[in-house]
């Protein structure tokens, strides 16, 4: 079923997770996306589109000129104007249909507009992931450009040897080219935030991450949420169409009429009147009854599966969510409550520790503080896509 193509992740449905730093970016990319403005002129042709041919066909106007022979029996002249019309309640069905097709398209819209949000959210927390290492890089290369200069000081002085000043230049080095790595691809992102932004800059200096709390009850959080999925409501869209397509096909089987005005002209005489008529439904629209009731009963039957999927899908996700929420925490105290760059600098400053050990130790650290920002950016992706509907 096309329906389908259009599911999206969900959801939070408190308007606190739905606040959060990446709003005037989203706000810019939605009003400038070429490919959503696209989508929404299509949008609203297709709506046009699906109120044609739910009107009355047009009226038949006839007009007869006729010469007699031989030319004693004068002409003759006819004159008609009808109208044929379906059983009247076909036509409130097809208004019905119209406008259920129109909410589909306007679900289907949204959908792909939070297709696209929720992509520019996921390479927004990707930038401040990379902003954080520019900023935590740039820290790191001013403490080891000064250690570089202090051990080139010391190396003039006779107070090292040549083997720590290369240890020194060779950790500069190192940093230095992790740093044009990381340049690169936040560069690479903002240009992914331009194309998503209709070619136009974008910028986005945040550093640091600032999430929510997740729900602490899965079970209230899914009843208030499955009203909000776009996938569901679809689907039960269908059902409904499904069930008008039933009364259609229904008032269709009905007999159709037909009436209108007639005048017949010949030499001296004239006959003019109404006309009526009648259609027999017998074999034209055999089967199409059975068929719209077994879309109905497929529908049915998506969408009690979707929920089932839907449900088990939303809850991995949060049950993801609540690891990733628990370890970036512990992340973050850990690293907090046991900081020792200072303490290390310290010793190495007063011979307590050689260079080498001063940078296996700092190496530790600097690689908890990558820890901890990897575990509060997937907390955040994570965070991205539950709360995708509330974009």
């Amino acid at each position: 079923m096309k329906l389908l193509i259009y599911i999206i992740t969900l959801i939070i449905p408190f308007a606190a997770i739905a606040q959060d730093g990446y709003e005037t970016v989203l706000q810019q990319i939605e009003a400038n996306n070429t490919a959503l403005a696209a989508l929404r002129e299509q949008i609203e042709s297709q709506k046009i589109g699906n109120r044609t041919g739910i009107y009355l066909s047009n009226p038949e106007v006839e007009f007869n000129y006729l010469w007699g022979n031989p030319k004693v029996m004068g002409k003759r002249t006819d004159f008609a104007v009808s109208q044929s019309f379906d059983f009247p309640t076909a036509y409130g069905h097809r208004r019905n249909i119209a406008d259920l097709q129109n909410a589909n398209a306007e679900i289907v819209y949204k959908s792909e507009r939070t297709n696209l949000l929720l992509l520019a959210k996921q390479t927004c927390i990707e930038l401040v992931y990379h902003n954080a290492l520019v900023k935590e890089y740039s820290i790191r290369i001013d403490n080891a450009r000064r250690m570089a200069e202090t051990y080139q000081i010391r190396l003039d002085k006779g107070d090292a040897n040549i083997l720590e000043y290369n240890k020194a230049k060779l950790n500069l080095t190192a940093i230095q080219t992790e740093l044009a790595k990381i340049e690169a691809q936040r560069v690479a992102l903002l240009s992914e935030l331009k194309r998503m932004n209709g070619g136009k800059e974008i910028a986005l200096l945040q550093d640091e991450f600032s999430p929510p709390m997740l729900p602490s009850n899965f079970d209230e959080w899914y009843s208030n949420m499955e009203t909000k999925n776009p996938v569901l409501q679809y689907v039960k869209g269908e059902i409904e169409i499904g069930k008008e397509r039933v009364k259609l096909n229904r008032a269709l089987s009905l007999p159709k009429f037909s009436t209108g005005y007639m005048s017949e002209k010949v030499v001296g005489e004239q006959f003019q009147g109404v006309t009526l008529g009648v259609s027999i439904p017998l074999w034209e629209n055999k089967n199409m009854q059975r068929y719209a009731k077994s879309q109905v009963k497929a529908s049915e039957i998506a969408l009690e599966d979707t929920k089932i999927q839907f449900y088990n899908r939303l809850q991995s996700l949060y049950l993801k969510a609540s690891v990733l929420q628990q370890n970036a925490l512990k992340f973050r105290e850990t690293i907090t409550s046991n900081r020792n760059d200072e303490l290390l600098k310290k010793a190495l400053d007063s011979g307590e520790i050689s260079l080498l050990d001063y940078l296996l130790e700092i190496g530790y650290y600097y690689d908890a503080m990558i820890q901890v920002l990897e575990a509060e950016r997937d907390y955040e992706l994570a965070l991205a896509e539950l709360s995708a509907v509330e974009l």
